[in-house]
């Protein structure tokens, strides 16, 4: 039998062939996996497990929540605190302290002690914190409050203070980059100027920390920080700001640490759509490509994470954590870690959020302006993540197409469908230091007390994701406090004192600041109103219900014009009962014989009837929507930007041409008690005539609807304009010494017959003004009749202008520096002791009070108040009332008695926070309108 060959082979042979295939498939594998050696010799390579542990420290610290750090009130001193800054202890006492906490309801009676930054104690301090501060040597610093409300430091959650700087120089115009639509990149601590103005201003308001937005010009315009307020001794943006978030500055910090907030603005509807030519369509399309380029970097993200949690290190050998500074940012905010502000005002604008939020899956801190969220609370409840705050103006309405619809009412209404309220100040476009006005009037407009101080403390902290320390009064919170004069909420309340950090920021305050009401003021009753808005979606019917008589009763009090130049009076200080027929009164007192035969008796309850308001400084009647021109009478062309049209034969403008009838503004105007608009044409330099005439009128062919036809000559001399302030004034030289000309009122103005009104700001500019009068009288031998407007810096030569009887229209009684011609303003308490409309009175000027803008006409009776409470008792009622009324009309040369016409207020006076104006008794127009 023959053998096998294989048996007869050698061993090694027979195995040969078996081992070089295996040895060829593991050089194959080894050949086609190059990472094997590496990865067999670098599992103990103390790089790469360095390298690892940074991963999963990443990757956990991009899905943590952002927050306060575990035991954070367990904290000793703020993260704020320094020595050389303050190291002085303080306690005050017997104060009335508004804590915010229990929903705004907590009121605690007694003391308040802040050290190292922080709040120590609230109501009753243990003695033996104050001896432990005595043993140690603290130099502890007592305040007496008197029993003043104290609350929480004002937190505004929209401004632009830093960035939009005052005043206004183009080396600080820092608010917005126009570079493009989508900009999450850009960060508002980039352009954050030490040198504003503002700051001590905002200060002097009680506000201790801000939110400082980039501006509404981009759809995303970057990222927000927030900062206090207060000097540092460092003097730096960043050493101002509140828990600036760890990314600062890069990606290399301690990744263990719990996550800070941050936060970034958009910005939908007009705003962006003018500055780029686009439509909402673009702004849709501008957010949902950002948020797609976000959202596929977070999954990427994810994506790495994943795989370095599960342990599959093989896959990412020699790969980077997914990154990219420019959307970074934005993958954040769909992460959940940003808190978006978001302004948009319509519901078209806001229904296009609420999408993007579900779509994309991000949550919304706060919408901002947002003028119809009210007229659509349902929606606002669909945004991903919870329902946003709402920071809103009190009465800021109506300057564009998209904020025609705001309401004063919108707070209210908001909070009824238990939506988080906020006022904020858009500073500087409501001036942050009166950020708790705002709050004060939504709260006369209905917003329930509580909710109007949360509105401008603990919600905006909440808000920004500050309310761990912020906001609110209580131990181991900041020491940001403010002293108030009077009751929060009342008209003028004005800070004694105000801690930041527990450093005092005003100085020597109560030599400036007269003390006021503590009591909450009684708001009136808005319900009909309201219901109304809401129900004729944000425009109700404004028109009054005519009648020709009524008998108003229970009325405290009847001011009303003296006869001639006299001023205002008061007639009866307990009328008791007023009768009025064709718009005249002919009863006080005993009306019994009168009110049987009149239908309409109204119920005063211990309110007033005092003369109607004059308007003069924003132009009523000329403009509707600021923004809109089709709903505006237009500029004058100013002869100095070139020729006049031929077509003009010489002739200036007449603003009675111009006039429209039936505005919102003017009807609201009109129900805040302004019986007589005296409205110029607006431009440049050569203005035009101004005309007088009733808010009440349904259109100029009503009898009596024009009061004064042509009122005054009106130009502008400014720093701000084309032509040089020099050219200005030559050119207004020559008008007055060698103009000829058909025009009659001009004439009138050269024989000393009819004023002329500058509108002016600079001290400089007056005091040539001044000179060119002398020069001009001299020259003629005839009077010239001169009346400065704006006039901010007229307090430097008071006495100048009162030696020429020259009168002043004061139309920011609120002062702020807007422009470098405005910089040298008198602020007034607490800043400093006089006010600019108590220094021209108290130098014997002439001095009356208007206002700039068409939507705050209706507020010059608050605007008025404000001057008469904190002018430490040099303004008198009577006083106030001529500053709006015969004052105004002296400055601006009313030739005529003006009517009798006369405001009834219901449960209260004109001035007062508990006044609301229910009928209007117009001589002007032979009749009573009466708004209930």
């Amino acid at each position: 039998m023959g053998s096998s060959p294989l048996a007869t082979r050698p061993p090694f042979q027979r195995w040969a062939r078996p081992v070089l295939f295996l040895i060829t498939v593991v050089l194959l594998i080894l050949f086609h996996s190059s990472t094997f050696i590496s990865s067999a010799f670098s599992q103990s390579s103390p790089h790469e497990l360095s390298r690892r542990s940074q991963i999963l420290s990443k990757c956990a610290y991009i899905h943590a929540k952002p927050g306060p750090p575990p035991h954070f009130h367990a904290r000793t001193q703020s993260d704020r605190y320094a020595d050389s800054e303050n190291s002085t202890p303080v306690l005050v006492r017997n104060a009335t302290i508004w804590t915010a906490a229990n929903d705004g309801h907590e009121v605690l009676t007694g003391d308040l002690l802040m050290h190292r930054g922080l709040i120590k104690a609230i109501g009753d301090v243990p003695l033996s914190l104050i001896q432990q501060l005595e043993s140690e040597n603290m130099n502890l610093k007592v305040v007496d409050a008197h029993g003043a409300w104290v609350t929480p430091g004002i937190v505004d959650l929209h401004s632009h203070i830093g960035v939009g700087s005052a005043p206004e120089l183009n080396g600080a115009d820092d608010t917005n980059s126009l570079k493009a639509p989508i900009l999450p990149w850009l960060r508002s601590i980039d352009g954050l100027n030490t040198h504003d103005t503002s700051y001590e201003l905002a200060m002097a308001g009680g506000v201790t920390t801000a939110q400082i937005l980039p501006g509404s010009a981009n759809n995303i315009g970057g990222q927000a920080f927030i900062m206090k307020l207060r000097p540092t001794a460092e003097r730096s943006p960043s050493s101002m700001l509140l828990e600036p978030p760890y990314t600062l500055n890069g990606s290399h910090f301690d990744h263990s640490l719990t996550p800070r907030w941050r936060h970034m603005k958009h910005a939908c509807g007009e705003n962006p759509s003018r500055v780029y030519g686009m439509t909402r369509l673009d702004t849709g399309w501008n957010f949902r490509a950002a948020y797609d380029s976000a959202r596929k970097l977070r999954d990427a993200q994810d994506a790495f994470c994943e795989k370095a949690e599960s342990n599959s290190w093989d896959d990412l050998a020699e790969k980077t954590f997914p990154e990219d500074l420019q959307w970074e940012s934005l993958v954040d905010v769909l992460r959940g870690r940003v808190k978006l502000a978001v302004h948009c005002y319509e519901a078209v604008d806001l229904d296009g959020i609420v999408r993007l939020t579900n779509e994309f899956e991000f949550p919304v801190a706060s919408f901002h302006h947002a003028g119809e969220t009210y007229l659509v609370p349902e929606l606002l409840k669909k945004t991903w993540g919870g329902t946003p705050a709402i920071a809103l103006f009190a009465s800021n309405f109506r300057k564009k197409r998209e904020a025609y619809r705001g309401s004063e009412f919108a707070p209210r209404v908001l909070a009824e469908h238990g939506i988080n309220v906020v006022m904020k100040s858009d500073h500087p476009v409501v001036n942050s230091r009166y950020l708790l006005h705002e709050a004060a009037q939504v709260h006369y407009y209905g917003l329930d007390p509580a909710l109007a101080l949360l509105s401008v403390t603990y919600t905006p902290a909440t808000a920004m994701g500050m309310g761990h320390r912020i906001g609110m009064l209580k131990p181991g919170y900041d020491a940001d406090i403010v002293i108030w004069s009077s009751h929060p909420l009342s008209l003028a309340s004005t800070p004694t004192q105000v801690y930041i950090d527990g450093i005092p920021q005003l100085h020597q305050p109560d030599h400036y600041i007269a003390k006021g009401p503590t009591t909450l003021p009684r708001p009136p009753n808005f319900d009909a109103e309201t219901a109304a808005t809401v129900a004729h979606e944000g425009l109700p019917p404004l028109e009054p219900r005519s009648v020709k008589g009524a008998l108003f009763v229970n009325v405290s009090g009847l001011y009303m014009r003296g006869d001639g130049s006299s001023g205002v009076a008061r007639v009866s200080e307990q009328a008791g009962s007023v009768a009025v027929e064709d718009g005249r009164v002919v009863c006080i007192g005993q009306c019994s014989d009168f009110a049987e035969g009149v239908a309409d008796i109204v119920d005063l309850e211990g309110g007033t009837i005092s003369p109607g308001l004059t308007s003069f400084g924003a132009p009523l009647g000329l403009v509707e929507i600021r923004l809109e021109p089709s709903t505006n009478d237009g500029r004058v062309h100013s002869p100095l930007d070139g020729n006049m049209p031929t077509i003009l034969g010489g002739k200036v403008i007449r603003a009675q041409d111009g006039l429209m009838f039936g505005g919102q503004n003017l009807l609201l105007a009109y129900r805040g008690g302004v019986t007589t608009a005296i409205t110029a044409p607006s431009g440049a330099f050569l203005q035009g005539v101004s005309t007088a005439f009733s808010p009440g009128a349904a259109h100029a062919q009503v009898e009596n609807a024009s009061i004064v036809d042509e009122v005054a000559f009106h130009v502008a001399v400014s720093m701000s304009s084309k032509v040089g302030v020099s050219t200005q004034v030559a050119a207004l030289r020559n008008i007055l010494l060698f103009g000829e000309g058909p025009d009659e009122v001009l004439e009138s103005v050269r024989k000393g017959k009819t004023t002329l009104v500058v509108d002016v700001e600079s001290a400089d500019i007056m005091a040539t003004l001044l000179w060119l009068k002398d020069e001009y009288e001299a020259h003629s031998g005839r009077e010239l009749r001169l009346t400065f407007a704006g006039a901010t810096e007229a307090h430097l030569l008071a006495h100048e202008i009162a030696r020429a009887g020259v009168s002043v229209i004061v139309t920011q009684s609120k002062p702020f520096p807007w422009t470098w011609e405005q910089r040298r303003i008198l602020a007034g308490p607490p800043i400093t002791h006089e006010s600019l409309v108590t220094a021209l009175l108290k130098a014997g000027v002439n001095v009356a009070i208007g206002v700039n803008d068409e939507y705050d006409a209706r507020n010059t009776r608050f605007e008025v108040g404000w001057s008469l409470l904190t002018s430490n008792g040099a303004i008198d009622r009577t006083t106030a009332l001529a500053l709006c009324t015969t004052n105004l009309e002296k400055a601006l040369g009313v030739q005529r008695d003006m009517p009798q016409d006369l405001v009834a207020f219901r449960g209260g006076d004109v001035f007062e926070f508990e006044a609301k104006v229910v009928g209007v008794i117009s001589e002007t127009l032979g009749r009573t309108d009466l708004f209930v």
